[in-house]
């Protein structure tokens, strides 16, 4: 089975970082600060695409300026303070690649990011293969997921996406993937219901209840 995992929000705890990192950043340039709420609206899209939906009235000068200033914050917080993984996360993910399944990462993070978390969490070869929102298309265009079944050879119905938010649950459902929401992260789970998954975990390590586990 080929496992697609949404990293902030699903695997790493990183939703109230991003969230300051983003406030930060405009009060850099003298803008009102969103509210939390606002900007967890939009954790799991790309950096750009991100921006765009959280100020559209700013201009492509404006919003390259607060893109710099959110990478300068977030880096600043993270090295401070990395981001932790949600409790049963990497036990739970040994346990996957202990059975054989295929682990894979799809996140709205850059891959300067991503490299930069793996490198300082040692996690560079634990993953088959990553998908970044700055070398394929954002969510909730489903081109990483098409990408990532195109690279293992594998149909859509071999393969789950699990996420926090409707960006995920919506690409995935595009391609008639199946998919697997958590209740922990960015998006309420009452957001998700709609996109039909086929299990919805309150704890990480509950994916090993999945049904398609113990056929």
């Amino acid at each position: 089975m080929l496992f697609i995992f949404d990293w902030d929000g699903t695997l790493s705890d990183s939703k109230g970082k991003i969230t300051k990192a983003m406030q930060l950043a405009a009060q850099d340039l003298g803008w009102e600060p969103l509210a939390d709420s606002v900007i967890h609206n939009i954790i799991g899209l790309g950096l750009p695409e991100a921006i765009h939906r959280l100020y559209p009235e700013i201009d492509a000068s404006g919003r390259q300026k607060l893109r710099d200033a959110y990478a300068a914050r977030f880096l600043a917080l993270d090295e401070l303070k990395p981001s932790e993984f949600f409790p049963g996360v990497m036990n739970t993910l040994h346990q996957l690649k202990d059975a054989g399944h295929t682990l894979t990462v799809a996140t709205g993070k850059s891959r300067k990011g991503l490299d930069r978390i793996f490198g300082v969490l040692g996690l560079s070869d634990f993953f088959h293969a990553t998908r970044c929102a700055d070398e394929t298309a954002s969510k909730p265009d489903p081109l990483m997921l098409s990408q990532l079944l195109d690279e293992f050879q594998v149909s859509a119905a071999d393969a789950v996406m699990i996420g926090d938010t409707e960006y995920d649950m919506d690409m995935a459902r595009r391609i008639k993937m199946p998919r697997i929401a958590v209740s922990y992260g960015a998006h309420h789970i009452d957001r998700l219901h709609p996109y039909e998954p086929e299990l919805c975990v309150d704890r990480f390590d509950q994916l090993l209840l999945w049904e398609r586990l113990g056929a």
